[in-house]
């Protein structure tokens, strides 16, 4: 039975090891059997073009998986994401600072967020289920009542 323990244990260990080899950039522990070019996309703010941007301003090849790349890589990468480019909570907090002063204003937009209806103009007669859930909230939203007997 200890000896058993002992081999869980040993198992428990190598894969802590192996959590702490996965690269952490700006907080977020991006995974490492991806190429780097797919991998920093994982960083909320930075997208596809972003993600060859930054590559090509550290010049790593955009091939390279992110278990290959050296530490020094790896710091040039994180100097350069957090000292340059609004990512993670700093640009969740912008955006949602930004949705804020729209309600404050009571302009059409922030009102449009507030009620929980499209705000870029999209119909709301059928669609927009994804913001508003299931909710009737327009006139002629929905099911129209069955035809009554006559």
């Amino acid at each position: 039975m200890w000896v058993e323990f002992l081999s869980y244990a040993k198992e428990r260990l190598n894969i802590n090891k192996d959590k702490d080899k996965m690269p952490r950039i700006a907080g977020i522990t991006i995974p490492d059997n991806k190429r780097i070019e797919i991998a920093l996309r994982y960083i909320y703010g930075i997208g596809p073009s972003l993600s060859k941007k930054i590559l090509a301003e550290a010049h790593i090849s955009k091939d390279t998986r992110a278990e290959k790349l050296s530490s020094q890589e790896l710091q040039t990468l994180r100097t350069l994401i957090e000292g340059s480019y609004k990512i993670e909570g700093e640009l969740k907090r912008e955006v949602q600072m930004n949705i804020k002063r729209l309600k404050d204003i009571g302009c059409y937009r922030g009102v449009r967020h507030v009620k929980g209806l499209p705000v870029r103009g999209q119909q709301t007669r059928t669609n927009s289920r994804t913001v508003r859930g299931n909710v009737r909230r327009t006139m002629g939203s929905g099911r129209k009542p069955a035809a009554s007997p006559t």
